[in-house]
């Protein structure tokens, strides 16, 4: 569960609730903790100069703190014993951590994906523990709600990518599956010149489509959480197709036209948030 502020990052792990001021007071602790764990391990990852190497081995690093919270030991850094806090209060499941290890791991030596099933798992790691985490904290972790969750966070995670195809070109990165390019007649080579024509409109149209399905799924849970909790969600929910929405209107140019929400969208979605109860 993602919140998409009007000043959102590209880095996904921007996207916390943690400065959001519907998240209530006694909650921003937690949420912070496990915010400055995940947004850590992000940078290490894909900020900075390091080589490949030296970033799977601070992840390792990572990943030893993990295991020293899981034998009940005193992790060696400030970040990682507020962590620990944070799990041990609420029973976070420290494997919702590692997944999210794994998926920084994954982004040092994985740049593409054969089919959309690559990609979803991809999420289960990246984004869908997000959720579940949050979902522990607020004591909603049923089953019902944590598979909406996974459906609004894989969603999510999937409208960065296509909102991000250029930015993660020049990264060398390409999220569309592999499979759907040859499909759709798409090649490297036109994501790379920018190239919007028939085929890579079909190509997006089928990813926006299939996004919005999913989106729609879990969005009853942003009626079942009570409160500001709620709240946040519905306007995250909202937000997040609105993005989808942006893409179409610019008839998928996101080489050009970058779709993101500004100041001039919040009070419409907000309106709409509060209104769907």
């Amino acid at each position: 569960m993602f919140d998409l502020t009007p000043n959102q990052s590209v880095e996904h792990y921007e996207n916390f609730p943690v400065g959001s001021i519907l998240l209530p007071r006694r909650y921003r602790k937690a949420v912070a903790s496990i915010y400055h764990f995940a947004r850590h391990a992000d940078d290490i990852a894909d900020e900075g100069d390091a080589t490949p190497a030296e970033r799977l081995a601070a992840l390792a690093a990572c990943r030893e703190e993990l295991a020293r919270i899981e034998a009940g030991q005193a992790p060696l850094t400030a970040r990682y014993q507020a962590l620990a806090h944070t799990v041990r209060q609420y029973g976070v499941p420290l494997s919702l951590c590692g997944d999210l290890l794994t998926a920084f791991e994954q982004d040092v030596v994985k740049t593409r994906y054969a089919d959309f099933g690559e990609v979803v798992q991809y999420c289960r790691h990246s984004a869908n523990p997000v959720g579940r985490i949050l979902l522990h904290i607020f004591g909603a972790a049923t089953d019902v709600n944590l598979a909406q969750s996974d459906g609004i966070c894989t969603a999510l995670q999937l409208i960065n990518f296509w909102q991000d195809v250029a930015v993660d070109w020049q990264k060398d990165r390409v999220y569309i599956p592999q499979a759907d390019l040859e499909r759709f007649g798409v090649s490297e080579s036109a994501i790379a010149q920018g190239q919007v024509n028939a085929a890579f409109k079909r190509l997006m149209a089928f990813q926006v489509d299939r996004t919005q399905r999913m989106l729609k799924g879990g969005a009853p849970l942003a009626v079942t959480l009570p409160g500001r909790i709620g709240l946040e969600l519905r306007l995250t929910v909202l937000g997040g197709d609105a993005i989808l929405e942006k893409l179409k209107q610019v008839e998928y140019d996101m080489f050009a036209h970058r779709p993101k929400l500004g100041p001039a969208d919040w009070p419409r979605l907000l309106w709409r948030a509060l209104r769907k109860k």
